[in-house]
């Protein structure tokens, strides 16, 4: 009686670590630095907006978002990718990306391409939704290693011509969970002409896009502008939640389109949850400030330099570029992780839980993800007990 799609999948990354590390005792007091919530202040203004309209919980919300947010959304995306976006027909508010990463498969995805089962391409490491998204519409996923020696970012021009003329849909995440590369002018032409010649979509999460290092990723969309691409060839996504540090304000969109978004749009007039009125008010505010972001932003670049020195000494390190996690080399990541918490009480992720098995092996297995979200002094003590238990020998 219950459908056999999902039957096969491995259970959620986080009740697959809780599984393997809360039947031990913790070797110290827990520190939670396997999970990417931004535990950075908020605006504090916000609080006040959400106030000032508190009395439109009363009313139901457009599903797109309401004019003046879409009009934020448009400004920002103006000023951040010198791109002009229609607000009314390229642009859909969404709770958070995760949501709008979903339904995008659920809207854009065929039911079948070049007479065949289509596929959706996706990097390995990989964020779950992708996979989801694919079986949920009984397309093929298929996994493309992103590993060191793919820069870390998937080669989706290597694979095989039967599958490129298969694929309809190809998630890419830059910069990229969990390794913090991002993706160059270079690889965004490579990979919109790969779509342009085989027909597929683009599905762009960048929701990392705002926390980097030193100069700023390059958006998807303003290359596919600046080449003349299909408008309906790119579909880009971001969040709130890390760029503004309030992961619990659900707040995104995604932008692309007019047939796209309207594909969408529809979708979600009939399954979408949409953004309560005060928080749609919030959410413009906050697409309208730059000044708390580039505070939040010098927060993790004080980190990425702290990373550096704690680590700087260990082979294999990679200084992350962007985001907001460290992907650590370790042996086995797994054992690495139940290490860890029965010897310090730090929790980290087996690199392995984000990413597929493959006939090639697991493409995340010899690594750790580290979430650097914690304040300063927090994440300095966390990643010093890493580094003395994991690689003591080698400081």
């Amino acid at each position: 009686m219950f459908p056999e799609r999902f039957s096969n999948l491995p259970a959620y990354a986080f009740p697959r670590l809780r599984a393997l590390l809360d039947v031990h005792e913790p070797g110290g007091p827990v520190r939670h630095m396997s999970i990417g919530e931004p535990k950075h202040p908020f605006p504090a203004w916000i609080s006040q907006i959400i106030a000032d309209n508190a009395a439109d919980f009363g009313r139901y919300p457009p599903n797109e978002g309401t004019p003046e947010l879409r009009a934020a959304i448009a400004g920002w995306v103006q000023r951040r990718f010198d791109v002009a976006l229609d607000p009314d027909t390229q642009i859909m508010a969404a709770n958070g990306t995760r949501e709008a990463l979903y339904n995008a498969g659920m809207a854009l995805c065929p039911e079948t391409k070049d007479g065949q089962r289509p596929a959706v391409l996706m990097p390995n490491p990989f964020y779950q939704v992708y996979m989801i998204s694919a079986i949920s519409v009984g397309a093929q996923p298929v996994f493309v290693p992103a590993t060191g020696d793919t820069g870390h970012l998937p080669d989706y021009a290597a694979l095989p011509e039967e599958t490129l003329k298969r694929a309809a849909l190809c998630y890419i995440c830059s910069p990229a969970n969990p390794q913090g590369v991002m993706a160059d002018d270079a690889y965004w032409e490579t990979l919109i002409d790969l779509a342009e010649r085989y027909d597929f979509q683009i599905l762009a999460d960048e929701c990392y896009s705002e926390i980097y290092r030193d100069a700023p990723p390059t958006g998807v969309l303003t290359v596919a502008r600046r080449m003349g691409a299909d408008p309906e060839r790119v579909v880009s996504f971001h969040s709130l939640s890390k760029r503004s540090s309030v992961p619990g304000l659900r707040s995104g969109f995604v932008a692309g389109g007019p047939g796209s978004i309207a594909r969408m749009k529809q979708l979600r007039a009939y399954s979408g949850a949409p953004i309560p009125l005060p928080l749609q008010a919030a959410s413009a505010a906050l697409w309208q400030d730059e000044a708390h972001v580039v505070q939040n932003r010098a927060l993790y670049v004080a980190k990425y330099e702290l990373a550096d020195r704690i680590f700087g000494n260990v082979p294999g390190y990679m200084a992350p570029r962007a985001g907001m996690f460290l992907w650590l080399p370790v042996e086995d990541g797994e054992a690495a992780t139940l290490k860890l918490w029965q010897q310090t009480g730090v929790r980290v992720l087996p690199g392995e839980y984000l990413s597929k098995d493959t006939a090639q092996g697991n493409p995340g297995k010899g690594f750790v993800r580290v979430a650097i979200v914690a304040p300063h002094d927090e994440t300095e003590a966390g990643l010093t007990l890493i580094r003395d238990c994991l690689y003591g020998d080698k400081k």
